[in-house]
């Protein structure tokens, strides 16, 4: 249902491509015939007579790495400048005119389009804490409808969040989550209206149906509870690079403008982001650069307790862990250039303590790990292509998940 208005965007490009020429090089519009009265009115002959906009070269100087580059065009990344707006509304009102002939063929592609499209539709269900979530597309919207059922499929159906309610008179939405807090009472989700991927996260009562009054702007959307059900940890970016650099924690009833910074990242390299593990007995705040990773645990049952770092970071190692039963999991590519398994008790996460699983191996590519219980699935890469392999916890011979098919993706 989304997929409407990329349609549109889609339908039109493919349109435009075989005579986009002028657009592409203004040059050509200027020294192209203007079409006359023998001309088809396409596209083409349109683009060819029609001036098109032109952004005034506004000479800039950037320096790094010592050297220095002019670029007469840096001033359009101005987003709330009102002539970098006027002319973005130029550039929609050129395009608009140019493709009109095509408009009726745009709406026919469109709707063949939408037509195999099913407007019905659901997702997968999948059981969490006694509950079965699914979400549902209804003919006519442009949302899904995210919906659980109590204990059973048969049980009567609870409507958690109707995308297309909150979307209502809004030019953009988006919607990241939700996150159900572990006595399945609230939820909290992140909304963007504008586009830039700042959410604001708000919260449900699904006992009552009812809003909280808490309201926290300008995060990424990344959230996660804490186990006592009132407590939340949160991300925010930087809000010109748009790095995600602070976690934050907040208390359900409080004023979010007093929430507690609980980490920084420093490093300009680095990004992060907060999460649950598998077992819902830790949390993890994940940083990360393109050549290191770092991990930070906290007893989920504590939220006000002290974080206490898994592993130090250092160049070249990259990490990740996840917890189920009495021990944690860890990818890593140390000493592993495909990266391997490792395991270690929760009370000794770090390296000295670590203990191998899956080795590395130098025709497999380790890409993955899921844990359930009693099995730990890891997600391979041989021959190019996709391999699940399950490792039983108690000792029992791994297997692996086979697809009859020649290529395939999963």
């Amino acid at each position: 249902m989304r997929a409407k208005f990329l349609l549109r965007s889609w339908v039109a490009t493919a349109l435009l491509l075989p005579f986009s020429a002028a657009a592409v090089h203004p040059q050509a519009a200027a020294t192209a015939a203007p079409p006359t009265a023998t001309l088809p009115d396409t596209p083409s002959t349109r683009a060819a007579a029609i001036e098109a906009p032109r952004a005034a070269p506004r000479p800039h100087q950037l320096e790094s790495h010592g050297k220095v580059r002019n670029d007469e065009y840096y001033w359009l990344k101005e987003r709330d400048n009102p002539e970098v707006l006027a002319y973005l509304k130029a550039e929609n009102d050129y395009l608009q005119r140019v493709m009109e002939p095509t408009d009726a063929l745009q709406k026919t592609l469109f709707d063949e389009i939408v037509a195999r499209i099913p407007q019905e539709d659901a997702s997968p269900p999948y059981r969490e804490r006694g509950y079965w979530y699914y979400s549902r597309d209804v003919a006519g919207k442009e949302y899904p409808i995210l919906c659980r059922e109590k204990g059973t499929l048969d049980a009567p159906e609870e409507v958690m969040i109707d995308e297309n309610e909150l979307a209502a008179g809004q030019a953009f939405f988006q919607l990241r989550g939700p996150r159900i807090s572990g006595n399945g009472r609230y939820a909290v989700f992140g909304v963007d209206t504008v586009g830039r991927r700042f959410y604001t996260l708000r919260f449900k009562d699904l006992s009552t149906g009812h809003m909280l009054a808490d309201t926290i702007p300008d995060t990424t959307g990344n959230v996660a509870w804490a186990n006592d059900d009132k407590t939340v940890f949160y991300t925010r970016q930087d809000p010109d690079t748009l790095r995600w650099d602070r976690i934050f924690r907040h208390t359900l009833g409080s004023d979010p403008k007093s929430d507690a910074l609980v980490y920084r990242e420093a490093d300009e390299t680095f990004s992060v982001f907060v999460r649950l593990t598998k077992s819902r007995r830790y949390l993890i705040i994940h940083a990360e650069q393109t050549l290191a990773s770092e991990n930070r645990i906290l007893d989920a049952d504590k939220p006000e307790g002290e974080w206490r770092v898994v592993e130090p970071r250092r160049r070249g190692h990259e990490y990740a862990l996840d917890h189920i039963g009495d021990r944690f999991y860890v990818r890593t590519n140390d000493g592993a250039t495909n990266f391997r398994l490792m395991s270690a008790p929760e009370a000794t996460p770090d390296r000295a303590h670590w203990q191998e699983v899956i080795p590395n191996r130098a025709d497999v590519f380790l890409e993955d790990f899921d844990l359930l219980k009693g099995y730990v699935v890891a997600v391979e890469r041989a021959g190019g292509l996709q391999h699940f392999r399950v490792l039983p916890t108690d000792g029992s011979p791994p297997w692996q998940i086979d697809f009859p098919e020649p290529t395939y993706g999963a």
